[in-house]
């Protein structure tokens, strides 16, 4: 087959489903997004990978600006645009499109349909009803209507969808009557990147180069806003500032707020690094004693964050303020990986961070939890399977 797997938030897990494709024969082009600011995987041509593989980014005029709603808008239909035009001279026979603004994602079902391309819509979060979430009582009303209109748009691009796939079964009641019950939906959770993330020495390279291989870190890696509650990794370091530090790998308005929460409490072991490089990962992981997640509190189903699979692979606990109902909490509870608490539970999440901190006979414990569930999971041949299956029929 010819293939288009679009991830526009150019994670490291969905190239290595088109890394997997190509090497079985198919002609794999992975487009993502590259003017949009988040950390992603390895998006460029490895020594070894197919030739059936290609790799590419679309690039915008300017940086994509989260901040502002109407450019925000104006950049996602530009995105859909240069998609198409790639899409139109690559030829393929279907497009699987991940993680992508519902605006360009009409534009990419709408070309493909015009043009006998089969479409699957591989979704990640209900992006609609986050936005209704968000805009909800905004503007004096406009941003209800708003939210309305893009649940109202996800819905009609999942009933014209050839295929649909969703990363939890609980994804399944929000979506459309017509459809949830409809054998065109297939469910494939999500995973990390297994074969990238081996498990480091505690000591190493990175953590030298940043001054972080002494004492006991807790690390954050990974997109943090506002919504994601910054404020529990300022009161983690704040109650734990004598024995441990917290490191913050991210980029975003929510620096800014770190930043000056820092410098009114003093603290000296909040420590802001920028996004690192995909390779960098697997050190910057095993530098950490513990691993942070945050989740906003009404994400509930909506949303399994990519972060805390990724954690999983690096053997080391975590601690996650993630809605109990949420996939990824029940992940880390059921398998015993790490400590789960509300959002909104501030003394609870820095209880946790003592627990950890006081015990490494239970970090030991849960890190070799979580590497052993991702060992059992992350199977990219099976993944693979499943989804050169749903592709075919």
């Amino acid at each position: 087959m010819r293939i288009v797997v679009h991830d526009y938030s150019g994670h490291p897990f969905q190239v290595e489903l088109s890394r997997a494709l190509a090497r079985r024969g198919h002609h794999v082009l992975h487009l993502y997004s590259g003017s949009f600011l988040t950390p992603q995987g390895a998006l460029a041509k490895r020594d070894g990978d197919p030739d059936t593989f290609q790799v590419e980014p679309i690039k915008l005029d300017k940086k994509v600006d989260k901040s502002n709603v109407l450019k925000r808008r104006k950049s996602d239909i530009e995105h859909g645009q240069k998609v198409v035009q790639r899409i139109s001279t690559y030829k393929p026979d279907i497009v699987l499109s991940a993680n992508t603004p519902l605006d360009a994602q009409k534009l990419m079902l709408d070309h493909c349909h015009s043009n006998g391309v089969l479409f699957a819509f591989w979704v990640q979060d209900l992006i609609g009803q986050a936005v209704r979430r968000l805009m909800r009582g905004k503007w004096a009303g406009l941003g209800t209507l708003a939210g309305n209109h893009y649940v109202r748009l996800e819905n009609k691009l999942l009933l014209q969808s050839d295929k649909i796939v969703v990363i939890s079964e609980d994804f399944r009641p929000y979506l459309p009557d017509p459809v949830k019950n409809s054998q065109k939906i297939y469910v494939v959770e999500n995973w990390a990147p297994l074969g990238d993330m081996p498990v480091r020495e505690r000591v190493n390279d990175w953590g030298r180069a940043t001054d972080t291989s002494d004492g006991l870190n807790f690390i954050y890696s990974g997109t943090l806003g506002m919504k994601h509650n910054p404020e529990l990794l300022v009161q983690l370091a704040n109650n734990l500032k004598d024995r441990s530090r917290m490191i913050v790998v991210s980029e975003g308005q929510s620096i800014e707020f770190l930043k000056k929460r820092s410098s009114e409490l003093g603290l000296d072991n909040l420590k802001i690094l920028p996004f690192q490089p995909f390779e960098a990962m697997p050190d910057m992981l095993a530098t950490a004693d513990v691993l942070t997640a945050v989740l906003e509190p009404d994400a509930g189903v909506f949303s399994v964050p990519s972060k805390v699979l990724t954690y999983l692979c690096a053997g080391k606990p975590l601690l996650v303020a993630i809605p109990k109902e949420n996939l990824a909490a029940r992940i880390v509870q059921g398998n015993e990986a790490g400590i789960v608490v509300d959002p909104g539970d501030i003394d609870g999440f820095v209880a946790g961070a003592k627990k950890l901190a006081d015990d490494l006979d239970l970090r030991q414990k849960m890190g070799a939890n979580a590497r052993a569930y991702a060992e059992r999971t992350f199977d990219i041949e099976r993944i693979t399977d499943q989804f050169e299956s749903l592709l075919r029929r």
